[in-house]
């Protein structure tokens, strides 16, 4: 129903019937957060921008299903337990706010209902966690960024056997890899997308105009805000296929780690861009990255000494282009008990990034596990555009570990402080 015909309809109600025909889903939600109508599809695939409503509508998905009777053994899949638990189950439009009797019991990992039914918890970082299982339902929750999505989904597609019709949703922010491309083009999926602004009657008006004024018209927004699938920038230095073929889910034992930093120049949303990465046997790894916008000089160098201290790092290095006397008072001051390199360049980033993408073309570098906001930089990077925070700490952070290309670029100079 339009959204007009429905204030039409509900000025027209006693306070009885408004209050209910509120919390009926089926009437409130947009078009795009109900199932598509043709029936023949298997996985309905729902792409949206953040704070779209994707979570709501993959619970209420779920919640419905259990209430029919359609589903009985339901999976519900995130990136890690922890995400599964904080967003789809107790999250604000997780299943235990929308779903009538669930209870979620912890120790067990899953959720129950009194009618018997039951969903499963499980982590896609752990696929062959999924063996074993059978389900008539499953929700999928930021499918694009899973360690081993493929894999990962391909276990749940075996898995998704009982019933008269065993289904998925798949919710997700939109990201360019193989994995979500050949979702779209399966022609057992059926594809829908929303915008962040789809939902602003929800949503703070200050997030929404923070959004707009930063990344509208900006790549990133056209993926983050309005759930478009971007293609790869054909002028970036990276391509997301030199991660993707040399990704690992375990490190060997490194003969150096260092913690790099990009320190934000203003408070105004700049992050700190702050990335571990580590070396063995002439192949660099990038363990973690722990980057985070809004810090105070005090909260990003301690977040930078807890990470150091975390992965029992070797040293810090940390650009001191901007601000360098701040970066130098503010690392002696924090971080007393770590070592500490400041680095300068003259040049410019995409000449300091271009040695450091040729690693990743010769298969050098190896990410352990997926770090979406950093990769999307890396890929979309082509020298124009808004400083990429987390981009410029992973290139200061193989730098320092691969001692020929530092050489290479004579205009880095490094200082021990």
């Amino acid at each position: 129903m339009e959204s007009s015909s429905k204030t039409k309809v509900l000025k027209e109600l006693e306070d009885e019937d408004l209050e209910y025909l509120l919390n009926d889903w089926q009437f409130i939600a947009r078009d795009t957060q109900l199932p598509p109508k043709d029936e023949d599809w298997r996985i309905w695939l729902l792409m949206g921008g953040r704070g779209s409503g994707k979570t709501r509508a993959g619970s209420e998905w779920i919640a419905d299903g259990i209430r029919n009777g359609t589903m009985n053994r339901v999976a519900l899949i995130a990136a890690t337990h922890h995400e599964a638990r904080s967003i789809m189950i107790e999250g604000q439009s997780g299943l235990l706010s929308v779903s009538e009797g669930a209870c979620y019991e912890p120790s067990l990992r899953r959720v129950t209902w009194p009618s018997g039914a039951i969903a499963h918890v499980l982590s896609a970082d752990e696929p062959d966690s999924i063996r074993g299982h059978q389900f008539d339902g499953a929700w999928c929750d930021e499918f694009a960024k899973w360690s081993e999505p493929q894999e990962a989904l391909d276990m749940i597609l075996m898995a998704l056997r009982l019933g008269d019709d065993p289904r998925m949703v798949i919710t997700t922010t939109p990201r360019n890899i193989a994995a979500v491309r050949d979702l779209i083009a399966n022609a057992d999926v059926a594809t829908q997308r929303m915008s962040t602004r789809d939902n602003a009657a929800n949503l703070a008006k200050s997030y929404l105009r923070q959004m707009e004024r930063r990344y509208r018209g900006t790549r990133l927004g056209r993926q983050e805000i309005d759930g478009d699938l971007i293609e790869d920038n054909e002028n970036a230095l990276w391509q997301r296929d030199w991660i993707e073929r040399h990704r690992v889910r375990e490190v060997p034992p490194l003969e150096q780690v260092v913690v790099a930093i990009d320190p934000p120049v203003s408070l105004s949303g700049d992050e700190c861009g702050i990335v571990v990465a580590g070396v063995a046997d002439g192949q660099g790894y990038i363990l973690a990255d722990r980057s985070k916008p809004k810090l105070t000089p005090a909260q990003w160098a301690n977040r930078a000494m807890d990470t150091y201290e975390e992965f029992k790092a070797d040293k810090i290095v940390a650009e001191a282009n901007q601000g360098g006397e701040m970066v130098r008072s503010v690392l002696l001051r924090e971080l007393v008990t770590a070592p500490v390199k400041l680095v300068h360049a003259s040049r410019d980033k995409k000449t300091r990034a271009t040695p450091i993408a040729a690693l990743y073309e010769r298969g050098l570098v190896h990410h352990h596990g997926a770090m979406p906001e950093l990769e999307d930089q890396m890929c979309q990077f082509d020298g124009t555009g808004k400083s990429p925070d987390r981009m410029d700490a992973l290139v200061w952070a193989l730098t320092e570990l691969f001692p020929l290309e530092r050489e290479a670029e004579p205009n880095i100079r490094m200082i021990d402080i």
